[in-house]
């Protein structure tokens, strides 16, 4: 084969072959739907100047594959070094050959080497079928990606951004990712396509119906942003970032403190808890001023999860939110307590828990989703949870709710009782009705029965009385809402150097 010599000007001809993307068209066809091209979505991501691209040249003897239809390579955030790849989706429809799956796998293993956030901007339909061969089933085939992914989780932080569809076992690329950004409209996942799905059950669905992103940020929960543009998620995956650090062995990055958020904590909790509260206008109102970021906003609402700083240090806020649902925790909402919980002990981000929880979800609906199993799962990762946590109790903690958010079994560092709080194993209603029932039944006059009730009820609040719980060393202490915020932080700072072993063993059995 003759040697082939570049001078200058034929190799800069050929790097903007590279780096300019598929046909105009197609160009073309993405700015229509409100699309940036996969290099206007990396200058928006990283710090200006600083990317550094791998494998530009893939596949270039070949016609119309420039880079092999992905982009890879290192940059710095807000200054901080981070690695990525981004989908072309003018090529190909950003569709996946040999040489892409192999910058893929080589951008994550590099950033699990040197211990960097790993973001990924998909935008793609998936395996080029007619390549199956060179990039399915191989040592280095697309399988490696994903277990790179696996092995890297927990290890160095992984955020998705998703602009476009993430076909097949693409699909997976997000489900690995600590988080994913959709774009409405645009971003959809699924494992088979709405023709696949038409010709293997018959069903007669489209790709928005079946995995688009609003379907995916609220109903199956793989989503965790619902964004109205590129530019949405790609700041979305930034100030992600900002929370976390660059990997497990170091701290979350600590920002200049901020006074707290506008709001009266005393005056947010309604005197009844029979009365619904937004338990989002509260911790806005206790954390610094602008600084909570809500995470999985649109799933399992009754369960609000989501990063905040308290004097410039960051916690992760895990709350039952009474708005929605009660704030009974049900199957989604244990699943995404899990998941949330985790991912902070991951990156040591300590956990914030404020309880207002009546309890599990009972009934043979749940019974039959495996609210047991998921409930298992949930107070497994509270368990595990090594990183400082306080459990506050808000109003209420009943039942298995107590556990579910890190009541005094479960090694918190602190549990705070707000002077609002009771804690027992059910409500006076429920637990007066549990024991009376037939006596309640057997009282023939109404007001008899009424006094009766009511005065069994008020022995059962004087038997879980706040300040009973206190002086049996239940609780540590009962603070005022305005003190809550300093009492916090005092406590977190007290935490910090704590000894975070739990177990002889390799890995607890999850009961997933």
């Amino acid at each position: 084969m003759e040697r082939v010599t570049l001078d200058r000007d034929a190799l800069e001809q050929l790097r903007k072959r590279m780096v300019a993307g598929g046909a105009e068209k197609y160009h073309n066809a993405n700015a229509a739907k409100g699309k940036l091209f996969a290099r206007e979505r990396v200058a928006l991501l990283v710090d200006e100047g600083s990317f550094v691209e791998d494998g530009v040249y893939a596949n270039a003897m070949a016609e119309g594959l420039p880079a092999d239809g992905v982009i890879t390579g290192t940059a710095a955030v807000d200054g901080r070094p981070v690695a990525l790849m981004a989908n072309d989706s003018t090529v190909k429809a950003g569709s996946w050959g040999a040489r892409t799956v192999e910058k893929i796998i080589r951008i994550i293993e590099r950033a699990y080497a040197t211990g960097v956030p790993m973001v990924y901007l998909v935008d793609s339909a998936g395996a080029r079928i007619t390549d199956q061969v060179d990039l399915f089933p191989g040592r280095r085939g697309a399988g490696k990606i994903f277990w790179n992914q696996v092995r890297a989780s927990g290890s160095i932080p992984q955020a998705c951004a998703l602009f476009g569809p993430s076909a097949a076992g693409g699909a997976y690329i997000p489900a690995f990712c600590d988080v994913v950004a959709m774009v409405d409209g645009n971003a959809s996942m699924y494992l088979g396509s709405d023709r696949m799905v038409e010709m293997v059950t018959g069903e007669k669905t489209t790709l928005e119906e079946m995995g688009g992103a609003k379907v995916h940020c609220t109903d199956s929960g793989v989503g965790h942003f619902l964004c109205k543009s590129d530019a949405e998620a790609i700041e979305t995956v930034r100030r992600y970032l900002s929370y976390l650090p660059s990997n497990w062995e170091q701290q979350p990055p600590s920002a200049e403190a901020k006074p707290a958020g506008k709001g009266d904590l005393a005056a947010l909790v309604p005197p009844t808890e029979r009365q619904a509260f937004d338990m989002r206008r509260y911790i806005k109102a206790l954390v610094d001023d602008g600084s909570f970021f809500e995470t999985q906003a649109l799933f399992a609402k009754e369960l609000t999860t989501g990063f905040a700083r308290l004097n410039g240090e960051v916690v992760g806020v895990v709350a039952n939110n009474s708005f929605f649902k009660g704030g009974v925790l049900f199957v989604d909402s244990a699943d995404k307590a899990a998941r949330f919980v985790q991912l902070c002990d991951a990156f040591n981000v300590p956990l914030l828990f404020l309880s207002d929880v009546p309890g599990f979800m009972v009934g043979t609906a749940v019974e039959k989703q495996g609210i047991i199993r998921h409930g298992a799962k949930m107070i497994t990762a509270i368990s595990e949870a090594t990183v400082p946590k306080v459990c506050v109790v808000v109003r209420k903690a009943y039942g298995a709710g107590l556990y579910a958010m890190a009541g005094p079994g479960f090694e918190p560092d602190a549990t705070i009782a707000l002077p609002t709080a009771k804690i027992a194993v059910m409500g006076a209603e429920a637990a007066v009705n549990a024991v009376y029932a037939n006596k309640i039944a057997a009282i023939a006059d109404e007001a008899e029965r009424a006094a009766f009730v009511a005065a069994r009820r008020a022995e059962y609040e004087t038997d879980i009385d706040i300040v009973r719980l206190a002086s049996e060393l239940v609780i540590d202490t009962i603070t005022q809402p305005e003190q809550l915020r300093d009492e916090l932080i005092a406590r977190y700072a007290a935490a910090r150097t704590k000894d975070r072993s739990f177990s002889r063993r390799r890995h607890g059995v999850t009961p997933v």
